[in-house]
């Protein structure tokens, strides 16, 4: 269990590291260019996205679909918050700074990012067979298969 709630905690970790250095490199590197600041954001969610693809088709080899979920929804919603309200205050901004449709816009971009790449590994490691729960129906299979017939005496 406690090594769960680490797993949680350093994914966590990871996903607010990278907003955080995009936010840095956005405000050192393109303080005022908008396109520049999207490609860097852009990047950003791509990189999220992979990362917790890759996550998933790990995490999806291992365990049974709803202790992982569970485990990366809490991961994606503690970085997500951080990203959000913590992330603006990093660089001298509030997290209100462009407004509520900014606000809700950065939300729905990073779930949607999340959600993505999530997906993304799941299915994949689902196509390929890989998953806790194909492995498990495999293994089953491989049983029934492997046991003799019963004699049946009358």
């Amino acid at each position: 269990m406690d090594r769960r709630w680490r797993d949680v905690g350093v994914l966590a970790g990871v996903l607010f590291a990278i907003n955080v250095v995009a936010r840095l490199i956005i405000h050192f590197g393109f303080d005022g260019d908008d396109t520049a600041a999207d490609r860097v954001s852009l990047g950003m969610f791509v990189l999220i996205g992979v990362i917790l693809a890759v996550v998933a088709f790990v995490w999806a080899r291992r365990r049974p679909l709803g202790d992982w979920a569970a485990d990366m929804a809490g991961a994606v919603l503690a970085a997500m918050v951080l990203t959000v309200l913590v992330g603006p205050l990093l660089v001298g901004d509030s997290p209100f700074a462009g407004g509520a449709g900014t606000f809700f816009a950065q939300i729905w971009l990073y779930l949607g990012a999340t959600l993505a790449g999530t997906l993304i590994g799941y299915l994949i490691a689902t196509a390929l067979g890989v998953d806790h729960r194909s492995q498990s129906l495999k293994r089953y299979a491989e049983l029934k298969a492997a046991k003799p017939p019963k004699v049946v005496r009358r």
